[in-house]
């Protein structure tokens, strides 16, 4: 199963999946030869080998008292003026990073995948627009965050839509989007 790449998320899924991807079988990845693995057999196996299916979570949910209020304006807006509508964050520092995700992993031991700590050249963030209307994501790698960097960003969006015409961005909470010439 290892050396499939695309690792099935339950029992069911690696009983039906083994015989596709030649696992225990000890016939050459070109036979026709067939074979059935009940999932209580393959329970059993996994089970005796110490691999259990785990889960890994990485994100939050918000503590925002006004998050459903929040989300429901942003529905409205969404409904009544898609081709308006712009989404904007800073994603940084770019790197190899750990994402979320699940696999079979022996008890207590998930695969893991290391952080980044030391960044001998510098970081960079990426500063990106999406245009909801037209399905379109651009944007920029800047050196830091900043009000002046996210200023210049967001001016790219109301260059998309340059008739004048109130135009809306959706952003997260950080300190660098309060600034007076970005609320202008």
């Amino acid at each position: 199963m290892s050396g499939s790449g695309a690792r099935p998320r339950s029992t069911r899924c690696a009983s039906d999946s083994a015989p596709r991807h030649g696992c225990g079988n000890r016939q050459p990845a070109t036979s026709t030869r067939s074979w059935a693995l009940g999932r209580e057999a393959l329970r059993g196996l996994l089970a005796r080998r110490d691999v259990t299916f785990q889960r890994t979570k990485t994100w939050k949910e918000s503590p925002d008292p006004d998050r459903e209020a929040k989300l429901d304006r942003i529905e409205k807006v969404l409904d009544r003026f898609p081709d308006r509508v712009f989404a904007f964050d800073e994603f940084g520092p770019l790197g190899i990073r750990p994402t979320a995700g699940s696999c079979w992993a022996e008890r207590k031991h998930p695969d893991r995948v290391p952080a980044t700590y030391h960044r001998t050249h510098g970081v960079r963030y990426f500063h990106g627009c999406y245009s909801v209307g037209d399905d379109r994501l651009w944007g920029v790698n800047r050196r830091r965050k900043g009000a002046a960097n996210t200023l210049a960003a967001l001016k790219s969006s109301r260059a998309a839509r340059p008739d004048g015409a109130p135009i809306y961005v959706i952003m997260d909470n950080l300190s660098a989007h309060k600034g007076t010439a970005i609320r202008r």
